[in-house]
C-alpha cells in the first residue's frame, strides 16, 4: 500500500528525499527485516502479557521428558504476532498487483487460520475440562479434527497448483541466442553482460528443476502417457497438495522445542529468498544458466519480512521459551516454505533443505508403522527411537534441549549452502 501510494505520487510528479528509493526491491527487502522485526520484538512482549491475563496457555503432554514441567503455563498461540510481522511489511512495500504475492498472501492467512482454530479447540478442552475440576492432559487428539486439517492443506494445494498452471501472468521467458526464434511469443530483446540476447516470453508449462543434473528443467508432462498429457494440470496439482502437506506437516512436528522451528525456517527462509531473487533477476539467472521468471523478484520482500518475523520471534521463543508459536505458527510456516519452493520451482530440492522437517516426519512414520507392525507380529509394540520425533529421541539419550536445537540448525545451515551449490554444481 505504501509502495503502491509512493509510486503513485512519483508518477504525479511529486517527490521527497528517498521517495525514488521505495523503486528497489533490495531497498525495500531491507526495509521488510527490520520492520518485521520491530513488530516481533516490541509487539511480542504486549502479545505475551495479553496471552498471560487471558490464560491463554499451553498443555503440555506429559512423557517423562526432561524441562516438561518448565513448559507448562507458557503462553501459546504466538504464531499471530509472526503472522502479523509478514502481513504488515509486505502490504506496505510489496507490489501488491504480483500474482505471486496475493498468492502468499493466500496462503498466510489460510494456514493461520486453520492453525489458530486448531490452538483455539485446544484451549476450548482445556478450559472445559477445568471448568469440571478435571485435569486436562494432551493427547494428540485434541484440537481440531485430523481430516480437517488435512482437508484445509489440500484446499490450499488445489489454489496454489491451479494458479500456478493457469494464470496467464505465471510466464517464464526462455533464452535464445544469435537469432530471433520463430514463435508466436512475445519477443524481447535484451543486453546482458554486454551481449544482446533474445527471449521469448511464454506461459509457463509444470516444469521443476533438478538438482546436480545439467539439464535440470523436467517437465511433469513426461510423467504421463502422450495421451493422458491434456490432464497434466491434475498430475501438477496433486503433486502440489502433497508436497504443501507434507512440509506444513512436518513443520508442525518439528515444534517441539524451544526456538527449533522458528530457527530452521528462518534459515531456509534466506534459502529461498537467494533462490527468489536470483530467478527474478535477468543479470543472475543468465549468468547462473536458470530460468528467468519475470515479476519474482518482488517475492524477495514478502520472504524478507519472514525472516524478520521468526529471527525476531526468536527472542522470545529460544530456550527458556517466554511463548510458543502454536499450530498458528508452524502450520503457517510449513505452508508457506512449501508454497515458496514450488513458486521457484525447486520442490525437488526440498528433501534436502528441509532435511529436519523431513527427517523429523520420517522418524514419527518410522516409529508408527514398525511399532504396528511389532504388536501385529509379536503381540508386544517395538519402537525403531527412544521417542518421537527425532528431537525427543536424543532428549531421552540426556542430551540438553539448547544442545539439540543448536545442533538442528547447524545442519540445515549445512543443508542450505548444498542448496545453493546447486544452482552452479550440475
Amino acid at each position: 500500500m505504501l509502495y503502491h501510494l509512493i509510486e503513485w505520487l512519483n508518477q504525479e510528479g511529486i517527490t521527497f528525499p528517498g521517495s525514488r528509493l521505495f523503486g528497489f526491491i533490495t531497498f525495500r527487502v531491507l526495509v521488510a527485516v527490520v520492520l518485521s522485526l520491530f513488530i516481533t520484538t516490541f509487539f511480542g512482549k504486549k502479545l505475551i502479557r495479553l496471552l498471560q491475563k487471558k490464560q491463554i496457555s499451553e498443555s503440555i503432554r506429559e512423557e517423562g521428558l526432561a524441562g516438561e514441567e518448565l513448559k507448562k503455563g507458557t503462553p501459546t498461540m504466538g504464531g499471530i504476532i509472526i503472522i502479523l510481522a509478514i502481513l504488515i511489511p509486505t502490504l506496505l512495500l510489496a507490489d501488491l498487483t504480483k500474482v505471486y504475492i496475493q498468492l502468499m498472501l493466500i496462503s498466510t492467512v489460510w494456514l493461520g487460520i486453520i492453525g489458530f482454530i486448531d490452538d483455539y479447540l485446544k484451549l476450548k478442552g482445556k478450559r472445559k475440562a477445568q471448568q469440571k475440576g478435571e485435569e486436562f492432559k494432551k493427547t494428540g487428539k485434541d484440537g481440531l479434527a485430523g481430516w480437517f486439517k488435512i482437508l484445509g492443506q489440500v484446499g490450499l494445494g488445489i489454489t496454489v497448483g491451479a494458479t500456478l498452471y493457469f494464470n496467464s501472468e505465471v510466464k517464464i521467458w526462455r533464452d535464445y541466442v544469435g537469432t530471433v526464434p520463430t514463435t508466436d511469443s512475445t519477443v524481447f530483446t535484451r543486453s546482458v553482460n554486454g551481449q544482446t540476447k533474445y527471449f521469448v516470453e511464454a506461459k509457463q508449462p509444470p516444469i521443476t528443476t533438478i538438482p546436480f543434473v545439467k539439464n535440470h528443467e523436467f517437465n511433469y508432462a513426461k510423467l504421463l502417457p502422450a495421451s493422458w498429457r491434456n490432464y497434466t494440470w491434475a498430475l501438477y496439482i496433486l503433486v502440489v497438495i502433497f508436497i504443501i502437506t507434507a512440509v506444513s506437516n512436518g513443520s508442525n512436528l518439528t515444534d517441539g522445542l524451544d526456538g527449533l522451528a522458528t530457527g530452521t525456517s528462518a534459515i531456509i527462509g534466506v534459502l529461498l529468498g537467494i533462490f527468489a531473487y536470483a530467478s527474478g533477476n535477468l543479470v543472475f539467472a543468465d549468468y547462473l544458466n536458470i530460468m528467468y521468471i519475470p515479476n519474482l523478484g518482488e517475492l524477495s520482500i514478502f520472504i524478507a519480512a519472514m525472516i524478520g518475523a521468526c529471527v525476531g520471534f526468536l527472542w522470545y521463543n529460544s530456550y527458556p521459551a517466554q511463548i510458543f508459536m502454536g499450530d498458528t505458527g508452524s502450520l503457517t510456516l510449513g505452508g508457506i516454505i512449501a508454497s515458496l519452493a514450488i513458486i521457484v520451482h525447486k520442490e525437488l530440492l526440498i528433501p534436502i533443505f528441509c532435511g529436519v522437517f523431513f527427517v523429523e516426519t520420517l522418524s514419527v512414520m518410522m516409529q508408527v508403522g514398525y511399532f504396528k507392525y511389532t504388536k501385529r507380529k509379536y503381540g508386544t509394540g517395538r519402537r525403531v527411537f527412544l521417542k518421537a520425533p527425532l528431537h525427543h529421541h536424543f532428549q531421552v539419550k540426556g542430551y540438553h534441549e539448547v544442545k539439540i536445537v543448536t545442533r538442528f540448525w547447524i545442519v540445515t545451515v549445512l543443508l542450505v549452502v548444498l542448496s545453493i551449490a546447486t544452482l552452479k554444481i550440475r
